[in-house]
């Protein structure tokens, strides 16, 4: 256990494992404690009025005779087999549905995180560069804004405008995939980004702003303001890429949120992501697919986290050293 705790990777690797099943554990308990099944929600009431041999019978197809522990333990082999489950929905694998829904899910959120980025970065620097002046106040103002207004209040206005006044919703076609349509795909995705966007920006804006404030009290930076260096090099070159850390930090772990986070936006704008995919298995209590995916995402964030320190190494020589 010590050489474990002493080797980074190996440190991280088990608390991967350890945390990727305590997810596990966590969804299956929370959709066994939801009322209902997937025999009451597919046949509905007429669930009622099934005999106790028939509700036996149905039990047994769908597995639900069998203890939780076997039931979770048998899931848990089947997905480690890469067997994540049958979706009679949809008539597919949970496997086939994922590897659909997930680059969608991942081109929402890239799109939404460059959209963060260029609203929440400008607005740091902005008002970092006069703390508590009216530059700081507009922006402070702006993240309050972003973070104050709901997702779903934001989509269903912004859909609500651009259909009844602009007769425009490109989201109303059949989705297009990039690689089928990339222009109408964009479209597509345009206004869901814009609202993930403006709500990313907020978290990114107060983080980067105090990390400008704190790296521009540095002696590194008076000293390359007195060498006359310019403003505009002076707070990119110097200030901005010594305070890329925390950015990067808070990118990664809100990055890693919207990959099961969008689930309304994904459903105000007919997006087939993760998300979507979720909320449709807990309608229709397929613990198969709810589980499974749910098991997609937490191990894509595990990964993005994995990435985002990787990507420490890369931009601060520090961490190299360390």
């Amino acid at each position: 256990m010590r050489s474990i705790a002493r080797h980074p990777l190996l440190r991280r690797l088990v608390e991967t494992v350890l945390t990727l099943f305590g997810v596990a554990v966590l969804v299956f308990t929370t959709l066994r404690a939801i009322p209902g099944d997937e025999i009451t929600a597919t046949l509905g009431t007429e669930a009622a009025g099934l005999s106790a041999e028939q509700q036996e019978s149905l039990r047994a197809y769908y597995g639900l005779d069998k203890p939780l522990v076997l039931q979770f333990f048998s899931w848990l082999g089947n997905v480690l087999t890469g067997n994540l489950g049958f979706s009679r929905r949809a008539g597919a694998t949970v496997g086939e549905m994922t590897a659909n829904a997930l680059p969608v899910t991942m081109e929402l959120a890239v799109l939404a995180t460059i959209v963060g980025l260029l609203i929440g970065v400008p607005l740091a620097m902005l008002s970092a560069s006069r703390p508590n002046g009216v530059r700081d106040g507009f922006g402070q103002l702006v993240g309050l804004a972003a973070l104050s207004v709901p997702n779903f209040l934001l989509g269903a206005a912004l859909l609500t405008v651009i259909s009844r006044y602009a007769h425009y919703n490109p989201n109303a076609q059949g989705f297009a995939h990039f690689t089928q349509d990339p222009l109408l795909n964009l479209q597509q995705m345009l206004f869901p980004a814009l609202i993930l966007g403006f709500g990313l920006a907020a978290p990114i804006m107060r983080t980067a702003r105090s990390a400008l404030l704190e790296v521009q009290t540095q002696d590194f930076v008076r000293t390359a303001r007195g060498k006359g260096v310019a403003p505009w090099r002076l707070r990119v070159r110097h200030v901005l890429h010594n305070a890329l850390n925390p950015i990067v930090t808070m990118t990664g772990i809100q990055f890693g949120y919207l990959l099961g986070g969008a689930v309304v936006v994904e459903q105000i704008f007919s997006v087939p992501g993760l998300g979507r995919q979720v909320l449709a298995g807990i309608q229709q209590k397929e613990y198969a697919v709810v589980q499974s995916t749910v098991l997609v995402i937490a191990t894509t964030f595990v990964v993005v986290n994995l990435l985002t320190d990787l990507l420490y190494r890369v931009i601060d020589p520090r961490v190299r050293a360390a």
